[in-house]
């Protein structure tokens, strides 16, 4: 328990340190949302005057006259409150509900991929340190490291070229446009048919953990209750499975939570080549319209993410690995 609490502190701190980032560092960006918005009004013939500009600063919460510092402690205290904001790119949409909108997709892609990679990583990993040595082990870890090396954007280009312009797969959209489904069942098949290639190029370039699970999965192999299992006869399977991945999986679990971070960064870019509706489009969108609290949002969600998903990572090694229940109850 004591391990946790800690842990939590820690996460605390790092999320703390996080939002302080997330709100100095836009306002470092060259450029004024609220002068762009205006300028925007002023192009399709609005009236602008003082009173126009100052109803507009109160309306998305940008007051230009009020020290940083206080604009800090208010941004602090609206986080806990829920009010993100107001979108200046989606307005009259609030920012919460435009982050909600594109992290449903982003996580979607992220997680099916995550879980799929993580299945298929484990088991061509177990397979290619069981046979180590032999062609499988040559042909999927010389092919993973070559696959992991190639960045996502260039795996998610030649599949847009190669299976979107000829009709196989979809390159746009995360549904059907119109789409009218007559059962659930259908609209569960057209969403896997449009992520179908997104969720392919990140699982390609993730073909390196092939080699993690490899690297434990041999260490184990060469432990003394795996010589003694197999002396005494005990079936290859049990071995292979019940008595080495078992263990070989507890540092894979943590690199797992730590490349979050990287596979929800490639998730983002993908998004942009197969137009997916997701966090990315979201992103690039406030970018360009100096969004800054949308900008905010957008990071602060992740940020609540990769931290919960690190923390939920180190919980799962505490029932996992009991010598760290052990080492916990001991300083207790």
């Amino acid at each position: 328990m004591k391990y946790i609490l800690k842990r939590l502190g820690f996460y605390l701190v790092a999320f703390f340190g996080a939002v302080s980032l997330n709100f100095f560092l836009p306002r470092m960006m060259p450029g004024n949302p609220v002068q762009m918005y205006i300028s925007t009004l002023y192009q399709s013939g609005g009236k602008i005057d003082a009173s126009t500009i100052a109803a507009i600063e109160k309306l998305f919460g940008y007051n230009q006259k009020e020290p940083l510092l206080l604009s800090f402690f208010h941004y602090i205290i609206s986080i806990f409150k829920g009010d993100w904001g107001v979108s200046f790119t989606y307005y009259p949409q609030t920012v919460l509900d435009s982050v909600q909108r594109g992290l449903r997709w982003t996580v979607f892609l992220m997680g099916t991929a995550m879980i799929l990679g993580f299945i298929i990583n484990t088991l061509l990993g177990i397979l290619a340190a069981w046979r180590r040595g032999r062609r499988m082990d040559t042909t999927l870890t010389v092919g993973g490291q070559i696959l992991a090396n190639i960045p996502s954007v260039v795996v998610a280009i030649v599949l847009s070229f190669a299976l979107g312009f000829t009709g196989i797969f979809p390159r746009s959209y995360a549904v059907t446009p119109l789409f009218t489904p007559q059962n659930s069942f259908e609209y569960i098949k057209d969403v896997a048919y449009h992520a179908f290639l997104p969720v392919l190029s990140i699982l390609i370039t993730g073909l390196g953990g092939i080699m993690g699970m490899r690297a434990n999965m041999i260490n184990q192999l060469g432990e003394d209750y795996i010589v003694m299992g197999i002396a005494k006869g005990v079936p290859d399977r049990k071995i292979m499975f019940g008595y080495g991945a078992k263990n070989a999986l507890l540092p894979v679990v943590t690199s797992l939570a730590m490349q979050i971070g990287f596979l929800l960064g490639g998730s983002l870019i993908i998004e942009q080549v197969f137009n997916y509706p997701g966090l990315g489009k979201v992103m690039v969108n406030a970018i360009n319209r100096r969004d800054y609290p949308l900008m905010q949002g957008i990071l602060l969600m992740t940020t609540v993410l990769m931290l919960t998903a690190n923390f939920l990572a180190d919980i799962s090694i505490t029932f996992l690995d009991p010598r760290i229940r052990r080492q916990g109850a001991g300083k207790n």
